[in-house]
């Protein structure tokens, strides 16, 4: 999913009108605001030397600047609230005078990261192994980027390209070389070409911005790829190839899809959740089927799901509480498509169900539901996917194990099902079988559920 926050503002209200620079837009990205203007016509009587771009914080009054010859100028803003963006043209006399202008929004100024849930091995990265059943931040950084939650394990990807593990860590799962548990987060080695991370049951698996594919942790049953069944504490390289572009990892199989559309999975197979009409594990990626229009794929529990660009939705793997979604309860070990239907968006494969969005923004679960983790205010579980109320605003899912917490087009948290260790964030450690909306901030954009009973979710600042 596309995780840029921010654009592109170019309506100003001019609060002064000197002969000084005008601005034509302000550009925000992750942790930055890129500021486009015109020359001054008239600056007296010495050439323009430089010019002078502030954010300020119209809240705390704090402020950041940055200097340059010519448009654009970026500056990064102070983090959070709304902001000011002010500028001087200097010339041999000194700096002209102040132009303010008010860009009438809040703009981005960062992510930061925030868990909750169980912590018995430090997987929240709160330097502690107490649980949480409500959000907490980790640290003041605003610079995440990605977030994956293991069983008792997370990954984050951060905006400069370094990767960051922290939680229990028996495997090699966190990848830092050791078998030593981090109840903080710690960076994989000293590289900036990190991009996508997913994190399965024991082992963790990340796509480097160069189309690399790289994993690490248990590898029992092949799920890493390197075409052996040997454990490693730290990345190592699958192939040679530079083609890879998305990964999904869960329990002991990892799914992928290259950027030609093609679908490979490799890893544990005895429930035919590899879906290469076998049910032998692979230590090495194994494409399924020739068709090259395959869009995301989610590995679950001892399934996977995954949406084709034509939007039909596909599933395979073990059958029994029905979260393959096609009505039945019988084992398939190559895709079958959920239903006739080519409205489907994103899909997320928990331990025993799964949850999808459709292009209408309706969300749709199936499968296991003893914890209410289908959300459709009942503990029965299903064979076909349920609408879960009437709204049309749902933007992100993520099913973990016997819970589902997923992010709307408003920027709030709502989670449902299981609650034994807090991971729905509500400050209680009761169930829920409806959606439950998480505290009342509307910038939230990604969320991950974890298979142990962890959350971990980006929140931006904007």
């Amino acid at each position: 999913m596309a995780r840029t926050p921010g654009g592109t503002l170019s309506a100003f209200t001019l609060l002064s009108t000197p002969d000084e620079p005008t601005i034509t837009s302000v550009t925000t990205s992750i942790g930055s605001a890129t500021v486009a203007f015109t020359a001054p016509t008239d600056v007296g009587d010495a050439a323009v030397s430089s010019y002078v771009v502030t954010a300020v914080d119209e809240s705390s009054g704090a402020s950041t600047g940055a200097t340059g010859s010519a448009s654009p100028i970026t500056v990064t803003p102070p983090a959070g609230g709304t902001f000011k963006i002010r500028m001087q043209a200097l010339n041999a006399y000194g700096p002209g005078r102040l132009t303010e202008y008010d860009t009438g929004n809040l703009i981005y100024g960062g992510v930061q990261l925030w868990t909750w849930g169980s912590n018995e091995h430090g997987q929240l990265g709160t330097g502690t192994v107490v649980s949480r059943s409500s959000p907490v931040q980790i640290g003041a950084l605003t610079n995440w980027y990605e977030v994956a939650a293991g069983r008792e394990h997370t990954a984050s990807v951060k905006t400069d390209g370094t990767m960051w593990t922290w939680g229990k860590n028996d495997r090699g799962q966190l990848g830092d070389g050791t078998a030593v548990n981090r109840s903080s987060p710690v960076q994989i080695g000293a590289l900036t070409n990190w991009y996508e991370v997913a994190a399965g049951e024991y082992h963790t698996a990340s796509v480097k911005t160069d189309g690399t594919m790289w994993a690490w942790g248990n590898n029992f049953s092949g799920p890493i790829g390197d075409g052996t069944v040997i454990s490693r504490s730290s990345p190592v390289q699958i192939g040679a190839l530079t083609d890879w572009s998305k990964v999904s990892a869960r329990k002991d199989s990892t799914a992928a899809i290259k950027s030609n559309g093609t679908l490979w999975t490799w890893g544990l197979n005895s429930s035919g959740e590899l879906g290469d009409n076998t049910r032998v594990n692979k230590s090495s990626p194994v494409q399924i089927g020739a068709l090259t229009n395959w869009y995301q794929v989610a590995a679950g529990g001892e399934h996977m799901a995954s949406v084709k660009t034509d939007g039909t939705l596909w599933a395979w793997g073990v059958n029994s509480s029905g979260q393959l979604g096609n009505n039945t309860t019988i084992r398939r070990s190559s895709p079958v498509q959920v239903g006739a239907l080519a409205t489907w968006s994103q899909v997320s494969a928990g331990s025993g169900f799964t949850a999808s969005i459709k292009t209408d923004g309706t969300m749709w679960t199936w499968g296991n539901n003893v914890n209410g983790q289908l959300g459709d205010g009942t503990v029965i579980s299903r064979s076909s996917p349920v609408q879960i109320g009437a709204l049309t605003n749902w933007s992100q899912v993520s099913a973990g194990s016997g819970f589902t917490a997923s992010i709307k087009t408003d920027g709030t948290m709502w989670t449902w099902g299981s609650n034994a260790n807090g991971q729905l964030g509500d400050g209680t450690a009761v169930n829920r079988s409806s959606p439950v909306q998480i505290g009342a901030l509307t910038n939230w954009y990604e969320v991950a559920a974890g298979i142990g009973g962890h959350t971990v979710a980006l929140y931006g600042v904007v």
